[in-house]
């Protein structure tokens, strides 16, 4: 291995991305060239800055798109580059070195891994560079669980919907799959509350209220994951409750909405 190579791993161990087999080799690597010690210890410590939280902000909308589009551009070809191909041109005379033939099939590797580690490096730098903490911005890039159980629930080939109007612009529309066992509440112009209070979720199966969660709303908008699995013929229902739901687990107000799913 030459230092070039011992580079590449170690930028990838900083970024905390070595297989198991590249951390032996990172290792064993080290243990043979101690004086490379100090371009591991260069790559932990810009890692390291990478990785310092800002204050923390609501990223706007418009650098989640331009972090995006700036990821998407980033080259992520794992096809081996033109230079490569005289490697294939083997002389067909047996020759009595094999040392280098293994040397030869391995060498294509690192220059692939040092695009993919690029790719993440870059990535996490567009980031510091944004002036955004990773811990603020990586979880607007997840889209949330309700989101995906919606789309789980809307590719059903069983998806049912109901939506009960609330007065004043205000509306709620239940999504439910039999099939996917979820339920999603989609709701606009709810009215705001208290700090003190929060809107709970319930199932109601029968003679029985059995709590799904809580949510808030943004400007009277929410998509809500009801937590558990539904039943067919469960009525989806919301109270408002004590911040943090309910302490007894029961109802402690009437429904403002009540969506039958049969």
């Amino acid at each position: 291995m030459n230092e070039s190579e011992f580079a590449e791993l170690a930028a990838g161990r900083a970024l905390h991305a070595l297989s198991d087999a590249d951390e032996r080799r990172f290792t064993d690597a080290l243990l043979a060239h101690p004086e490379w010690a100090a371009i591991a210890e260069d790559d932990e410590a810009t890692a390291a800055a990478l990785a310092d939280v800002v204050t923390a902000e609501a990223p706007p909308v418009r650098i989640r798109a331009a972090l995006l589009e700036q990821i998407a551009s980033i080259p992520q070809g794992e096809s081996s580059p033109p230079t490569e191909k005289p490697v294939a041109r083997v002389d067909p005379a047996p020759r009595p070195e094999p040392a280098p033939a293994p040397q030869e099939q391995r060498a294509p590797a690192p220059r692939r891994r040092g695009r993919r580690l690029f790719a993440l490096a870059a990535s996490v730098a567009l980031i510091a560079g944004l002036g955004i903490g990773a811990a603020i911005l990586i979880p607007q890039l997840t889209p949330p669980a309700s989101v995906v159980a919606l789309e789980q629930i809307e590719s059903a080939p069983d998806a049912e919907q109901a939506t009960v109007d609330l007065g004043a612009g205000a509306q709620a529309t239940a999504h439910w799959s039999a099939s996917v066992g979820r339920a999603v509440l989609v709701t606009e112009g709810l009215d705001p509350l208290e700090g003190d209070q929060t809107y709970q979720l319930w199932f109601v199966r029968g003679e029985d209220a059995l709590p799904a969660g809580i949510f808030d709303t943004d400007a009277g908008a929410a998509t809500a994951l009801l937590d558990g699995a539904m039943r067919e013929g469960d009525v989806i229902a919301v109270t408002v409750e004590p911040a943090g739901g309910s302490p007894t687990g029961t109802p402690s107000s009437a429904p403002i909405l009540a969506i039958p799913t049969a």
